[in-house]
């Protein structure tokens, strides 16, 4: 450490209510009453996100709107903040909500007549390493489609924008204009004066001290000054929010975190500019740092090694009246990052740190906040996790608005899904999460990435022992599930890349198993349900899109949001007269069973649903052998005349008893067999054993992604979803609009056939050397962007790639030449004719008729 830095250190005087801004000090009058008894919809919680709810609520002209503030607006977090705001996002639609916010800041001030101190000078994302330049490469392809700047720039930009840096290391920057920052309190203060103007009320200090939910669904928000009854509760709470939830039996996955920040006094080499300092963020180093006045602030990202938890907090609940207070400062546990930010901006060598900030952030374990309506409870909704609540705040707080008032998001966020974690979310996984995620905070944004602390969960399939050992596991909603498995000579373990890895041969070698022989993957994660009782054929006739399923037979089906839009693909078989299994995908459980749930209740529909998700294992047999070694286990006839496709019956194999559906999403003749979990090991063990012969292999997901693929099946949370109609997503064939009844979107649906689609989803042949597409990259013509890919990866029956895309529909006709943008550059894309391979059906009903399939 230098002598200057001592000596700067040896200055420090910490504050008692330090800020970036000196607005935490300002308090606003206020005096504590309820003011009614009723209101349609209960804050609680007056951080920024709170307040931002409540604004938007009101300005969308909802009335009776409530918050409850316990102490007073911003405390918790929200105060103390460093007001970072940006457009970048690694994610997809998480750019809309930074974008929204952004434009909404913007123009505030004048809206409301509050200052709300906002400097946009950009930002700059530094690369000092050739794989942080792909990343770069690789982010500007999921930007390119967005409105929003983003700009790729060479070291001489990065200088010119920000003239103090020390260039060595610097390969790029990652550029956005409008970035910048802003004063949390004041941009609280101004989304409150326009709550108010709008009709909405902000009652502080008044602290909710119960919950009790009413047999029709209403709330009684009880306060040490009376009781308001609210047809909804939104939880805003910050890292209150799990003392919140305790009060109806809800352990939410938060954990509060030490996150600290050092301003310093003023450097006359930033007094001297002519125009304010972009914000950078080195990386590498793991901070960000920006302009204060005349001087610097950066905040660094500790190793979960060095950073801290709050974990008291969890066990004990937030100590009372902790609100505007900090954690003490530990400068030590930051050296390392000043010493970086040093080395990056040598001017702070000479500088003074008058402040240090140490305050609590509230993390989820994967670092993305909880938005949206709870599963389990009636009209409990939540809007928490925020680790970084600033830049969320507006786009969140609209977003929340829009799903309330409409009665579905106005857009796909699931990442965000509240019902995302279930049981399986310890606090102990919590805290372990939690230390990665902020630790990982600066890392490099791998495709397929996974992310190892806290696991295995308790939430493991019956074979994760046996399997464990020999394959590459993935992390899908708790569960553990194999991507691809070992064969001796391959190298083994999680080896991330932009490009072709480890798995790219041996993924190989299990797409070809299947094609050619047999193959077994664990399925256990999927979400299943049962729904039994009188009304269960109304229900979802009136759910789904597609026809009920008759007794024994099986289909995919989609429910539909009232706005036509995709919110769920599900396999729906009738198993007995009026009793249903309905299985979804791992990631989307909870989201489809609260959905369910909800027009179950709304609807008063006479049927029990029970979700058997964690209590059923599914194994998948695929291959041309699939049926030679099933038939050796069981008595009963598999034969293509007596076990159709889309068919599904109770069997037994070598004596364990199977519920056995004849659909394989690899598009290859095959069964998924659903059974106890503890009998998923004998089952197993007993297939394996009787495809000896017939050399049955396992397989894992990254191969049934390949075999998907090129069977142009689509994918949930890919080719549809809540951002997509399955009309252009060329769904028609499951979607009966002549049916009776009166399903959900199916008026909208109408409407949009009858005004014609703008865009369709495109099936895509790419002439690629060392990389494959693998969804969200922007698709071009003509030097424009047009579209995105949704998804894609190598083809090994064709041997190149291969991806589905939304473009528009003048540019959509099979044989249309386009390009896709991958790692910085153009490659040629044809659209094709799907599918690139015929379904086992297909081909079996085209050589009864005759003709020569295509395999």
């Amino acid at each position: 450490m230098s002598a200057v830095l001592r000596g700067a250190l040896r200055r420090l005087r910490p504050p008692r209510r330090p800020g970036p801004l000196g607005a935490q000090g300002r308090k606003e009058a206020s005096s504590p009453s309820l003011g009614k008894d009723r209101a349609d919809t209960v804050i609680i919680g007056g951080g920024c996100v709170g307040v931002s709810l409540a604004y938007h609520l009101a300005k969308a002209g909802l009335k009776d709107v409530v918050l409850l503030e316990k102490s007073e607006l911003t405390a918790g977090s929200t105060w103390h903040a460093a007001g970072l705001t940006t457009y970048f996002h690694p994610g997809i639609n998480l750019k809309k909500i930074h974008a929204y916010s952004i434009k909404l800041y913007e123009k505030l001030e004048e809206e409301t007549g509050q200052p709300v101190g906002f400097h946009q000078p950009g930002s700059i994302r530094i690369a000092s390493t050739p794989t942080r330049v792909d990343e770069f490469k690789y982010q500007m392809t999921r930007a390119g489609w967005h409105p929003t700047e983003q700009y790729l720039i060479t070291p001489e930009k990065v200088q010119e924008l920000f003239p103090l840096l020390n260039m060595d290391k610097v390969l790029a920057g990652l550029y956005n204009p409008g970035d910048g920052h802003i004063d949390p309190y004041s941009l609280t203060m101004a989304l409150a004066a326009g709550a108010r103007k709008y009709g909405a009320q902000l009652n502080y200090p008044v602290q909710v001290t119960n919950l009790n939910s009413r047999s029709d669904g209403t709330w009684e928000v009880e306060t040490p000054l009376g009781i308001i009854q609210a047809k909804r509760i939104v939880n805003t709470a910050g890292f209150w929010a799990r003392d919140i939830g305790k009060m109806i039996g809800l352990q939410h996955p938060l954990i509060p975190v030490h996150h600290q920040y050092v301003v310093t006094s003023t450097i006359p080499e930033v007094k001297a500019l002519k125009t304010e300092l972009p914000v950078i963020r080195d990386l590498e180093g793991s901070y960000y740092l920006r302009q204060e006045r005349d001087g610097l602030l950066f905040g660094p990202y500790e190793s979960e090694e060095k950073m801290k938890l709050q974990e008291s907090w969890v066990t004990n609940g937030v100590p009372p009246g902790f609100g505007k207070e900090l954690f003490e400062s530990d400068l030590d546990r930051i050296m390392e990052h000043i010493e970086a930010a040093m080395e990056m901006v040598p001017v702070l060598r000479k500088a003074d740190i008058v402040n240090t900030i140490s305050g609590p952030i509230t993390y989820s374990p994967d670092i993305l906040p909880m938005v949206g309506p709870h599963q389990g409870v009636r009209n409990y909704w939540v809007a928490i996790g925020f680790g970084y609540g600033i830049i969320h705040a507006g786009g969140m707080g609209k977003y929340l608005s829009d799903w309330i008032l409409e009665g579905e998001p106005p857009f796909d966020l699931i990442e965000v899904d509240p019902n995302r974690y279930g049981k399986w979310t310890t606090t102990e996984y919590t805290a372990a999460k939690a230390r990665e995620s902020y630790g990982f905070n600066n890392i490099v944004g791998y495709p397929k990435e996974e992310r190892f602390a806290g696991r295995p969960t308790e939430r493991t399939s019956g074979l994760y022992d046996l399997l464990k050992s020999k394959c590459s596991m993935g992390f899908h909603a708790g569960w553990e599930q194999p991507h691809w498995f070992y064969k001796p000579g391959d190298e083994t373990g999680y080896k991330p890349s932009f490009r072709r890895t480890n798995w790219f041969d041996p993924v190989g070698r299990e797409y070809k198993q299947v094609m050619e022989k047999v193959g077994v993957i664990d399925l256990s994660p999927f979400g299943k349900f049962k729904v039994k009782g009188p009304d269960s054929v109304k229900l979802l006739d009136h759910l789904f899109a597609n026809v009920v399923p008759k007794v024994g037979s099986t289909n995919i089906s989609h429910m539909l949001t009232p706005r036509g839009k995709v919110y769920a693909e599900l396999t729906v078989s009738q198993l007995y007269p009026e009793e249903f299994m309905l299985v979804t995908g791992s990631g989307s459980e909870l989201h489809d069973l609260r959905w369910i749930e909800d027009k179950i209740t709304k609807g008063g529909y006479k049927v029990e649903i029970e979700n058997m998700t964690d209590e059923m294992g599914v194994l998948s047999v695929a291959g041309p052998y699939a049926r030679q070694v099933l038939q050796k286990l069981t008595n009963e006839d598999l034969s293509d005349a007596s076990f159709k496709f889309l068919q599904c019956r109770h069997l037994k194999l070598s004596n364990i008893a199977v519920t056995a559906i004849r659909i394989s999403y690899t598009g290859e003749l095959g069964w998924e067999l659903y059974h106890r979990k503890e009998d998923s090991v004998p089952l197993y063990s007993a297939i394996m054993e009787a495809g000896q012969k017939e050399g049955i292999d396992d397989f894992g997901t990254y191969a049934l992604n390949a075999l998907r693929l090129e069977k142009g099946f689509r994918a949930w949370g890919a080719e549809m979803n809540c951002d997509t109609n399955p009309l252009e997503a060329g769904l028609e064939y499951f979607v009966k609009l002549n049916k009776a009844a009166d399903f959900t979107g199916k008026q909208a649906l109408k409407q949009i056939k009858e005004k014609g689609l703008k865009r369709r989803l495109v099936y895509l042949t790419l002439e690629t050397d060392n990389v494959d597409p693998e969804g969200n990259e922007s698709v071009w013509h003509n030097g424009k962007v047009i579209g995105n890919t949704t998804s894609g990866c190598f083809s090994y029956g064709a041997q190149q790639s291969l991806a589905f895309a939304y473009v528009p529909m003048e540019l959509s006709k099979v044989g249309q030449k386009l390009e896709v943008e991958l790692l910085g550059k153009n490659y040629p894309a044809t659209i094709i004719q799907e599918p690139l391979v015929l379904t086992e059906p297909t081909r079996m009903r085209l050589q009864r008729k005759g003709e020569s399939p295509k395999t």
